[in-house]
């Protein structure tokens, strides 16, 4: 992958839900992960750019960039970040799979005065998450499907990777490391699943985790893209079964904060 350049597919500004205070998220394309429920399909595969077919049109959604043309964008909201507490988030896809483009821009944002924050599934070589820690502020790093057989098997990842990553995250003390479990029904609300993803974050010393409820957010993108949408007739959870996950990682000595409801 280059580092002046990269490959991204939206650059999304004012949000409120990617790390703190008001933020803009920048969309990195390509990810070696294939989960079924993602809500960003168009991100999924190699580091290419792609078109979709929406309302008739075919368009290019994935574009690529220089660091300074990100830069311009980030820019025009610096007097948000100043006044909320908030910056810039790299997200995907996977952002590190474009690692050194991802290190180069964070290290310009941080130069710029501007807190940093990736969101990761760890889902890459080690020396992937090295290369972007020392210009990180925070860490948003999702844990899914903890068995490694099941992982490999429904998503492609390597649970391995996924936790040498995270424990590197955590060793620099210099980010703040927030782990996430997104609850889907079906794959990570199984109880043995979330009895391992508890055993794991107690194992490394974490005692706080943020819990996403599934949405069906991205799902007309499937349409747009010609891909069929196995989640289609997936329930939401009910408000009482996320009750019951908040009440089983309490249990566990484990605060659970409910994030994406808004």
């Amino acid at each position: 992958m280059p580092a002046d350049k990269g490959l991204i597919f939206n650059i999304q500004r004012y949000s409120i839900h990617d790390g703190p205070g008001i933020r803009t998220i920048v969309f990195f394309q390509g990810c070696p992960l294939r989960c079924p429920w993602c809500s960003n399909p168009e991100s999924q595969g190699a580091v290419r750019p792609l078109t979709w077919t929406k309302n008739g049109k075919t368009e290019t959604i994935s574009h690529w960039v220089t660091i300074d043309e990100v830069l311009d964008e980030i820019e025009k909201d610096e007097v948000f970040y100043r006044t909320s507490g908030g910056g810039v988030t790299l997200s995907g896809g996977e952002c590190l799979v474009q690692s050194d483009f991802a290190a180069n821009l964070l290290r310009e944002v941080k130069a710029l005065g501007i807190n940093t924050a990736i969101e990761t599934t760890g889902a890459m070589p080690l020396k992937a998450i090295k290369k972007v820690l020392p210009y990180t502020d925070y860490v948003m790093f999702d844990l899914k499907i903890m068995n490694p057989i099941l992982a490999k098997r429904v998503i492609g990842d390597d649970v391995g990777q996924v936790k040498a990553s995270f424990e590197a995250a955590l060793a620099t003390q210099t980010a703040q490391v927030t782990p996430r479990v997104p609850l889907i029904p079906g794959y990570t609300t199984k109880p043995e699943n979330l009895q391992q993803i508890a055993d794991y974050v107690h194992e490394v010393g974490i005692n706080e985790i943020h819990i996403l409820p599934f949405h069906q957010y991205g799902s007309q993108k499937y349409e747009y893209l010609k891909r069929n949408y196995t989640m289609k007739e997936t329930p939401l959870l009910t408000e009482q079964e996320v009750d019951d996950i908040h009440q089983f990682f309490t249990d566990q000595k484990i605060t659970a904060i409910v994030s994406g409801l808004e």
